[in-house]
C-alpha cells in the first residue's frame, strides 16, 4: 500500500504500525486474549502510540497493560482516557479528545472521526461515543481505521475533508456492517484500497473479503491480509 509503512494485523480489529519514521503505532489493542492473533505476535517489544476507537472488551482489553508497560502517549474519546487513567495508566501519557479534534504526536496526525456504534468497558463503565480515526503519517499517506461502526452518509464528508488513501474498515455483519453496507462505505469515502477487519474471529462475523470484493467497483483493491501479517 505504501512502501514506507509496515502494518501488522494482529488480529480482529487490532494493527500494529510501522511508520516511515520507524515509531510504533497499535491501534484497538486486543492482543493476549484474541483468539485471532497467531502466538509469534501477541510479544509487543515497543509502542511509541496507542489509538484506541472505543471501550469494548475486544478494542480494549490489553490497553491498560501495555500503555503501563511501554508508555506510549494514548490518544482515545475523552472519557475513555479518564477510565484508562483509573485502571492506572499515567494521566500525563493520555490525550482524550473528541470528534472533529485534530492531534499530532510524533509527527503523526489524527483526526477523530464519527463511528456508528456503542461503547462501554468491560465494567459496564460508560466511555462516551465510539469513534474512528484518519491519520496523517509522516509521509502525508493517509489512513482511515473506522473502528466498528455501521455505513453512515458523513463518510461522503470524510472523503471530501480527509481524502483517505487506504480504509480499515470491518465486515463481519452482527455487531458491524457486513460486505453489502462495507461496500456502499468504500463507495463514500472514495477510496481505491480497502482493507477488511473484525471478521471471522466468532461464529457470528460472517462477511468475508470475496464478498466485499464481488460488491465494490472493479478499480478498488481489495486487501485480504491474514491475521500475523504484514502488508
Amino acid at each position: 500500500m505504501n512502501d514506507e509503512l509496515a502494518f501488522t494485523w494482529i488480529g480482529h480489529g487490532t494493527w500494529l504500525i510501522r511508520t516511515a519514521t520507524g515509531k510504533r503505532l497499535l491501534i484497538d489493542p486486543w492482543v493476549t486474549g484474541n483468539p485471532a492473533a497467531p502466538e509469534h505476535v501477541k510479544t509487543i517489544d515497543r509502542i511509541d502510540l496507542m489509538a484506541i476507537t472505543h471501550g469494548h472488551v475486544d478494542h480494549v482489553s490489553d490497553a491498560a497493560d501495555l500503555a503501563t508497560a511501554h508508555r506510549p502517549t494514548v490518544l482515545c474519546p475523552m472519557e475513555l482516557g479518564k477510565w484508562l487513567v483509573r485502571q492506572g495508566v499515567d494521566e500525563d501519557s493520555v490525550v482524550g479528545f473528541n470528534k472533529g479534534g485534530t492531534v499530532q504526536r510524533h509527527g503523526i496526525t489524527f483526526t477523530m472521526v464519527h463511528a456508528e456504534h456503542s461503547s462501554s468497558t468491560p465494567d459496564g463503565t460508560y466511555t462516551g461515543n465510539p469513534v474512528g480515526y484518519v491519520i496523517t503519517f509522516e509521509n502525508g499517506f493517509r489512513a482511515y481505521f473506522s473502528g466498528d461502526t455501521d455505513v453512515f452518509g458523513d463518510m461522503a464528508l470524510i472523503r471530501e475533508l480527509e481524502a483517505p488513501d487506504v480504509a480499515f474498515i470491518p465486515i463481519g455483519d452482527f455487531y458491524t456492517m457486513g460486505p453489502r453496507r462495507a461496500a456502499k462505505a468504500v463507495e463514500l469515502l472514495g477510496v481505491k484500497t480497502v482493507v477488511p477487519q473484525h471478521y471471522g474471529t466468532r461464529e457470528m462475523h460472517t462477511g468475508r473479503p470475496h464478498q466485499l470484493r464481488a460488491l465494490v467497483a472493479s478499480d478498488v483493491t481489495v486487501v485480504e491480509a491474514r491475521p500475523g501479517q504484514t502488508i
